[in-house]
């Protein structure tokens, strides 16, 4: 754990922040606020991610997923006072910044708002943005929780304004702290208390989880994303979402005649992202590690269901179809890429290439180890037959020249 010295808040003393990187790199954040006292005021402990669309000087559209937060800092936080409430506030890269501001009623406190700035100036996230300067996105909440309760979110919540999208998953957080102790009741948002109940649809007792009809193999479509010095991504693949919400399973077959392909090309990241009146996005997100190969990073998506719900989740700690950088990746037989316990996607045909296609065409393959477990068994399987025909050649030939020395023999 490591504690920074803030500035001294009216009515509190000075305040200490402590954070700790969760598992999940610079992004998952745990914060401490501490009054003067060496109380605690604030808890709060969250994962978020960012998806920025922006205009490019080539008037075309590119998307930027903002995961890895780098190096952050922490002025402004405060656990409040009777002038304000109390506010976290994360100051990461160059001139981003997210804020989170708390009021409090009778009985109860309330997350008021949340905020996030980003600047297309920071060459490094937005190279060819057309707009350079500040932005910033304001959006209401009003999330009510009950005071000496910690609220409690582990679901993915979507916040999309305009161009930006913003994420957040295991979220616990408490403000106004009552006697320097974080209460172990847990206030549910609305995702997780439906996550825990078993629907009333039922008229009998169902199964730990409702085993989906099988399904035929998807049929596999080519999708393409385009920059303005042409095709920037190629991916062919058949897709089967695997979902399980509600203790209820389902099996979605991608159909590539009614799904539609966008994303944006950049040097160490690339997205592929699907869309069609079931998906309201399928996100394959690429990132180069070593300088010389790639990877699938990160999945996010979000599904209309046949009952009506909407299922969301991501993972942007992913680690999937590794390759050389100028070439492709290619697995004609089924993998899984595992997201959560509760979706997996199974694909079939699999072939992409997220960096460097040469005119529009896929480069030499990498293939995955079980297409060339088969490709290793072909010439095994022949050399193991003609090893067998020139033993049978051997052998009828000692057996012919036997013959042969015992009819002269006789005469």
């Amino acid at each position: 754990m490591v504690c920074f010295r803030l500035f001294p808040v009216p009515g509190s003393g000075l305040v200490l922040v402590c954070l700790v990187l969760g598992a999940l790199r610079s992004y998952a954040l745990e914060l401490t606020l501490q009054d003067s006292g060496k109380a605690t005021c604030l808890y709060a402990k969250w994962q978020m991610t960012f998806r920025v669309r922006y205009e490019t000087t080539n008037k075309t559209y590119k998307t930027q997923t903002i995961s890895d937060l780098g190096t952050v800092t922490y002025n402004g936080s405060i656990c409040g006072d009777d002038q304000s409430g109390p506010r976290i506030a994360v100051q990461f890269r160059s001139g981003f910044s997210w804020i989170a501001n708390f009021t409090k009623a009778a009985s109860t406190y309330s997350i008021d708002s949340i905020s996030f700035s980003y600047n297309t100036s920071d060459n490094v996230t937005f190279p060819d943005a057309k707009d350079k300067g500040m932005h910033t996105v304001y959006h209401p909440l009003g999330i009510e929780i009950p005071l000496n309760e910690l609220f409690r979110c582990n679901s993915l919540s979507t916040l999309e304004n305009n161009d930006v999208v913003q994420q957040y998953w295991d979220v616990h957080v408490q403000a106004f702290v009552q006697n320097g102790t974080v209460s172990k009741n847990e206030f549910l948002c609305d995702k997780d208390k439906t996550s825990t109940v078993v629907p009333t649809i039922h008229t009998t007792v169902p199964s730990p989880t409702t085993t989906p009809t099988p399904k035929v193999k998807p049929e596999a479509g080519t999708y393409s994303v385009n920059n303005g010095n042409g095709t920037c991504l190629l991916a062919t693949m058949g897709l089967q979402l695997n979902i399980t919400q509600d203790k209820v399973a389902s099996i979605i077959n991608v159909n590539p005649n009614t799904t539609h392909s966008t994303g944006s090309c950049q040097s160490h990241t690339a997205l592929l992202r699907l869309n069609s009146s079931t998906i309201k996005y399928l996100d394959f997100v690429f990132a180069v590690k070593n300088e010389n190969r790639f990877y699938l990073k990160e999945v996010n998506v979000s599904v209309n269901l046949v009952n009506g719900s909407v299922f969301s989740i991501a993972n942007n700690n992913l680690s999937y179809w590794d390759a050389p950088l100028g070439s492709s990746y290619m697995c004609n037989k089924e993998q899984t890429v595992s997201v959560s316990g509760a979706f997996q996607i199974n694909t079939f045909d699999l072939r992409v290439q997220p960096f460097n296609v040469i005119e529009g065409k896929y480069s030499t393959a990498e293939e995955c180890s079980a297409d060339s477990d088969l490709n290793f068994l072909i010439p095994v399987t022949v050399g193991v037959a003609l090893g067998f025909l020139i033993i049978v050649v051997f052998i009828s030939y000692m057996i012919g020249r036997r013959k042969s020395r015992t009819g002269y023999q006789s005469v």
